[in-house]
């Protein structure tokens, strides 16, 4: 189970290990319950690309106590009350999408901390903050507990990712390879040369720096590829995506039998 102001993922990557993570897209506490059953390690709650929203998002959490995988949530945007209401609800990880420039970079961090650190609002009422049982317990480690992930997804955050990575007060870049392709032309089209190169620049640098890369897989084996590279946490799945695909297999399977 979970540990109350603890962050296993965090503690992991200090420790010098890589962390499995999963999607959940389908804004379903039960596909959530699912992949935490599995033993995902970290699962990541989409709020900009599914129907998500706040109510479901605490169901999808409740789904997971009993399991050790760690709640992680990508916000619709990088809005700070979005982001305060996404942590209030228990998210110990925020990934904020298309980060473009350093003071894009600062008001995401700013958001996901308490001041003097930041601009979170502080409430004792709040799940994450136990409705009140100790919220101390919460506040005096939050700051540290919660893991910030930016991503870059355009040439305006490649031209700016030397001076992003330099800032201090998050963890990590993930890259948004579909959104990059898109922004440079190629609509959609994440292994366009071009693309690909763009990618593979922006992980270099990550990889180079003090911040952890957090990637993209669609399955085991381009998981495993990842990690082969370095990136420390990557995803191998979505339960949308995964069982989609699953899906298909089986009926091209089924037709290439009996029709």
């Amino acid at each position: 189970m979970i540990a109350k102001n603890h962050n296993a993922v965090k503690e992991k990557l200090q420790n010098g290990g890589n962390v499995l993570a999963a999607w959940a897209q389908a804004a379903s506490n039960i596909t959530t319950e699912v992949l935490a059953d599995a033993g995902m390690e970290a699962i990541i709650i989409d709020m900009e690309h599914s129907p998500v929203e706040l109510p479901t998002l605490v169901t999808q959490f409740q789904a997971m106590n009993g399991y050790p995988a760690v709640p992680f949530v990508r916000v619709p945007w990088n809005d700070f009350v979005a982001i305060k209401r996404v942590l209030d609800a228990g998210a110990y990880g925020i990934i904020v999408p298309n980060i473009e420039t350093v003071e894009e970079a600062k008001a995401a961090i700013a958001a996901v901390r308490y001041p003097l650190d930041g601009i979170r609002g502080v409430a004792g009422s709040t799940r994450a903050a136990h409705y009140g049982n100790n919220p101390l317990s919460y506040f005096t480690k939050a700051n540290d507990l919660v893991m910030l992930f930016l991503m870059i997804e355009s040439p305006k955050g490649m031209q700016n990712l030397d001076e992003i990575l330099k800032l201090q007060g998050y963890e990590g870049i993930m890259v948004g390879p579909v959104d990059l392709a898109t922004n440079l032309g190629y609509l959609g089209n994440a292994q366009a040369p071009e693309a690909k190169a763009a990618l593979e620049e922006v992980e270099s640098k990550v990889l180079a720096s003090d911040k952890y890369l957090m990637a993209l897989g669609s399955d085991w084996e381009a998981a495993k590829a990842k990690f082969a590279k370095g990136a420390h946490i990557v995803t191998c799945m979505s339960d949308t995506l995964s069982l989609g695909a699953l899906a298909r297999a089986n009926v091209q399977k089924h037709q290439e039998l009996y029709s």
